[in-house]
């Protein structure tokens, strides 16, 4: 099959216009830099927390409606191994957006802080919150893996091109756009794409629906047609693994640095919430047309389209379903812009995991243990070139893995199991403290390590129950991760609560109290211990920047 030269132009026009957007946002972030009474550091970081209502709807909503999402969807609901019962993504991002609005909007929009790791550095001091932003920083890079490997395989299919050129040029142009404009450039692109991918989506669908080929989904939904039905069926040997997938990619969000980065820069508490609230039933319907492509490309005779038989599945190309239904099953005219939807839902993921990573490096990292005398103008330097490496390391790792579901699942599962519940406890727990905080890292990441992990190559050591033998690789069925995560969190409650004890009674001398100088965090048996950890503490703003371990 030849280049799809209209589709290629069509491609480069949407880039062409995502960078203009952003070029045009980059001088709205200079104009409030003037005006703004903070840093500009703080304006590129969380756009001086003047992101409007409106903006940030989209902007929330477009953090985890990315590549991976919508094909992720559609893959889980085609799969005849899986279908619709494991394609969960919409509900856990309902369950992810509710959770952050309910229990972390507040306690972080209140106290103004600049990213998630703030409190962490009040509270414990720089040196064990770098420890834990390590995790964090993987996970990003991670992200930006997944989303450009998920365009890769779609232009491949589609425009017949190499995914080699098509994961550069979009690296190199969401890594511009936010270098250009910081939050400012990300949120207002985000608009642009979160548009393109509804309205795209949405207009391919029917003509999927009404290709000959196909079957009415409503009768293949239950009965096995082409394929096993496609709203699948849960194996009594599988609950264990769908519990912990669900729970992985429903909470595991809640540890994402680009989710309360727009909690951060919303004007206030309520804007916050509302914007996480309405993100919850903006991102669900997001994924509907990415289900009903799955559903179709289930009921889809292949032999009687371009394609051919055998199907995708049986040429392991399950993971490519959504481009190859948009490639066959659609006029090209249309699959263009389904194409187009992809290259946005891959740009709006991936700039926020850039701008992520590069706010908690140059503010947590560099500013906190390298130069803490640092100048803005300096840090504005710090963000850019942290920007581009984390975008061309992920860039990078994206050649050496084709499917993108792995590096997806793996990110949110290093947050999950390691920064979530250090993350709850901080916020929540006024007990904790630098002792609990170490303990639950440490057993948190030995029990996860330990119970192997298929994309580093790393063979189980525990083998839990319903740990099995599949094409070669050793596959947990029990809900490792889960476990994990609960062992870190209770490790670090427990930990906390002993040494706290200790220390109130003298059985541990003060000098081993390693608080941070200037925090006043409430002891066990204090009178003064309320519901909120950090209720004696001042905003990150104003303190973080001397904070000494």
């Amino acid at each position: 099959m030849a280049v799809n030269i209209p589709g290629v132009i069509a491609v480069a026009v949407f880039y062409v216009i995502i960078l203009a957007t952003g070029i045009w946002a980059s001088r709205r972030s200079r104009q409030e830099e003037k005006r703004t009474t903070g840093t500009g550091t703080e304006v590129t970081l969380i756009a001086g927390r003047k992101i409007n209502i409106i903006v940030g709807i989209f902007t929330m909503t477009a953090t985890w409606v990315g590549g991976a999402y919508i094909m992720v969807t559609s893959t889980a609901t085609y799969d005849p191994t899986k279908g619709l019962i494991w394609a969960t993504m919409p509900l856990d991002f309902i369950i992810n957006f509710l959770l952050a609005g309910f229990f972390f909007a507040k306690p972080l929009r209140e106290k103004e802080y600049v990213t998630m790791m703030d409190p962490f550095q009040l509270k414990y001091g720089d040196t064990v919150s770098c420890a834990l932003l390590i995790p964090i920083l993987i996970s990003d890079i991670f992200v930006v893996a997944s989303t450009l490997a998920s365009l890769g395989g779609t232009l491949s299919v589609i425009l017949d091109i190499s995914s080699f050129y098509s994961i550069c040029t979009s690296a190199a142009v969401g890594i511009i756009y936010t270098l250009l404009g910081g939050m400012f450039s990300v949120a207002y692109t985000d608009i642009i794409q979160l548009l393109f991918i509804a309205v795209s989506m949405w207009l391919c669908v029917p003509f999927m629906m009404l290709n000959p080929a196909s079957t009415d989904i409503t009768l293949t939904a239950f009965n096995g047609t082409f394929q096993a039905p496609w709203v699948g069926m849960l194996e009594p040997g599988d609950v264990g693994l769908w519990i912990d997938e669900f729970l992985v990619l429903s909470l595991g969000g809640l540890a994402y640095q680009s989710l309360h980065q727009r909690i951060l820069s919303a004007s206030s508490v309520r804007d916050a919430q509302v914007m996480c609230f309405s993100a919850a039933g903006f991102s669900s319907i997001m994924g509907i047309p990415s289900i009903l492509a799955g559903a179709v490309a289930a009921s889809t005779n292949w032999n009687m389209t371009s394609y051919g038989s055998p199907s995708p599945y049986e040429r392991g190309e399950a993971g490519k379903i959504l481009p190859i239904a948009l490639q066959h099953l659609v006029p090209n005219y249309i699959s263009i812009l389904g194409t187009g939807a992809v290259a946005a839902a891959v740009m709006s993921s991936m700039d926020s995991a850039l701008l992520a990573s590069a706010s908690l490096f140059s503010k947590n990292i560099y500013k906190a243990l390298i130069r803490k005398q640092a100048s803005d103008r300096e840090l504005q330097w710090v963000i850019k070139g942290s920007v581009t490496v984390v975008g061309l390391a992920g860039m990078g790792l994206s050649f050496l893995e084709d499917s993108f579901l792995p590096l997806f699942v793996f990110s949110t599962d290093v947050l999950y199991t390691v920064v979530l519940p250090q993350l709850v406890c901080v916020l929540h727990l006024p007990v904790t403290n630098v002792y609990g905080a170490v303990g639950g890292y440490v057993s948190g990441v030995a029990l996860r390590l330990l119970s192997g992990e298929p994309l580093l190559h790393l063979p189980p050591v525990i083998h839990f129950p319903g740990c099995r033998l599949v094409d070669g690789v050793y596959v947990q069925h029990f809900p490792h991760r889960s476990l994990a995560m609960l062992l870190s969190l209770c490790s670090t409650a427990l930990i906390s609560y002993a040494t706290a004890e200790l220390l109130h009674r003298g059985v541990l001398p003060r000098s081993w109290d390693l608080r941070p100088a200037g925090t006043d965090a409430p002891r066990v048996g204090c009178a003064n211990v309320t519901g909120n950890a950090d209720n004696e503490q001042p905003a990150a703003s104003d303190q973080l920047l001397d904070t000494s371990c």
